[in-house]
């Protein structure tokens, strides 16, 4: 089973409204930073948003803010994305990535998703 498995992805017209979901396996999610990303053919992943795992505090890439939410439940193991007045520019694949920090910021592990696309088009 993989460790993280995204979903929600899909086709929609401009305007309209997705929420992709982050499903966590074989480790608590809630102590991870988590956060999403996406990626165009050829070019490099850009960071859409991210959630912290202490105080919950959300951060968003200047092109969705307003637009996207992120936002986690705890007693799914799972941390969602919800987009909002979606526009052709954000399609892409989006990857869902997870990040165990311990004291002092050491990097302990992270885990990818295997990414969802999502298209939108008229």
């Amino acid at each position: 089973q993989l460790p993280l498995v995204e979903s929600g992805g899909g086709l929609v017209q401009p305007g309209g409204s997705l929420r992709l979901s982050c499903v966590a396996s074989g480790f608590a999610l809630d102590r991870y930073a988590v956060g999403w990303f996406r990626q165009a053919p050829g070019k490099d992943p850009e960071g859409v948003s991210c959630i912290d795992s202490v105080d919950g505090d959300p951060y968003y890439d200047d092109s969705v803010k307003g637009r996207f939410t992120i936002s986690r439940d705890n007693a799914k193991n799972t941390v969602y994305l919800q987009m909002n007045s979606l526009k052709p520019e954000d399609t892409d694949v989006y990857y869902c990535h997870a990040e165990f920090r311990g004291p002092r910021g050491v990097y302990i592990d992270d885990f990818w998703g295997q990414g969802t696309q999502v298209t939108v088009s008229s």
